[in-house]
């Protein structure tokens, strides 16, 4: 059996480690872990992103369109911190997180809507009348 040798795998491994480190906001983790998954599907309408923000609520989520950018953002708030005399652990995550796309020329951006159901975020995109693609017959001659 051959193995591919890189060198320098573990130097870049080790890099990526201590970006991720150095780059945590002071609280708890750093602001790619609050980021949301997303998926992004085409239809023959429209583009639909569905975003996973399991336990926020709807009034702490902000999607916007811009320039041709949409953004998603929110901000997760830490619950009250419970203290005993031997301290205390938390692995739940919470600060402010910001995501953005770029949106196509075919996205008609005034028409944008997003709803928030059991922890997804679901923002429709319809694409713009002129860019859908036509069937054109074909006739004989």
């Amino acid at each position: 059996m051959l193995t591919l040798w890189r060198p320098h795998h573990d130097l870049f491994r080790w890099s990526r480690e201590l970006d991720r480190l150095f780059d945590a906001e002071p609280g708890n983790g750093d602001s790619r872990a609050l980021s949301p998954a997303v998926d992004i599907d085409e239809e023959e309408n429209r583009f639909v992103i569905r975003a996973d923000l399991p336990g926020m609520n709807q009034k702490d989520i902000e999607v916007r369109a811009h320039e041709g950018t949409l953004l998603l953002a929110g901000k997760r708030e830490s619950k009250q911190e419970e203290k005993s005399a031997t301290g205390y652990y938390r692995e739940r995550r919470y600060g402010s997180f910001a995501r953005s796309f770029k949106l196509g020329s075919n996205v008609d951006d005034s028409k944008i809507e997003a709803a928030y159901e059991n922890g997804v975020l679901t923002v429709i995109l319809p694409k713009k009348e002129e860019v859908k693609p036509r069937q054109i017959p074909v006739h004989s001659a």
